[in-house]
């Protein structure tokens, strides 16, 4: 499990609680939502594990991502070998309250768009959705995704790790920007639902 491989080789020690915890609430709900999709939306599933992206500019987002991720979890497990910035246990179970409601938007944003992809394209018969958290801002998948991310190196007891994925910021808005692009070229009416929902991931500020 690379997870594990990243937290508790740096960290040195299997007694990494809060490596244990993201674990658990990381992979029990992605498994059972798994089971779920499986059975219910066969499609979509193919469509969410599919990660071959065609666009240059998306293969680098990519990239960066993976880049972000080493090192947060990296210096996670550092943090708490050698006990840089300790912070208090409830942050942990604070975050991971957070990264649990984070995980609930995202089944929400699936269950209202089966066109949902995780690679940057417009599908055949493809409509805009503007209805649920498609009302409020343009990319709640992208809303979700920053809550999960910024809440995990929380989780983990790491402030250092936290400071790391704030760089997911300015990656998702490269990726957001090009991906909108290809959205108004491709699919009708995309130009007319940005006028109607100003916001694209956070509400009243971006």
């Amino acid at each position: 499990m690379l997870v594990g491989l990243l937290t508790f080789l740096p960290a040195g020690s299997f007694s990494y609680w809060q490596a244990w915890l993201l674990i658990g609430i990381l992979f029990v709900p992605m498994f059972a939502a798994g089971l779920v999709m499986m059975k219910k939306s066969p499609e979509l599933l193919r469509k969410r594990l599919n990660v071959r992206e065609e666009q240059p500019e998306q293969k680098a987002v990519i990239a960066l991502s993976g880049l972000m991720f080493l090192a947060a979890f990296i210096a996670a497990g550092l943090n708490f070998r050698f006990n840089w910035i300790v912070l208090p246990s409830w942050v942990s179970f604070a975050a991971a309250a957070v990264f649990l409601a984070a995980y609930a938007l995202y089944a929400e944003v699936l269950r209202e768009n089966a066109y949902l992809s995780r690679t940057v394209e417009v599908q055949k018969d493809q409509k805009v959705i503007d209805t649920g958290l498609y009302g409020v801002v343009r990319h709640p998948m992208y809303m979700c995704t920053l809550l999960l991310f910024l809440a995990m190196p929380l989780v983990l007891g790491s402030p250092i790790s936290f400071a790391v994925t704030l760089l997911y910021i300015p990656i998702i808005a490269k990726r957001i920007k090009n991906e909108e692009k290809i959205l108004e070229e491709g699919l009708r009416g995309y130009s007319d639902y940005k006028k109607r929902v100003r916001y694209k991931v956070i509400p009243f500020i971006w």
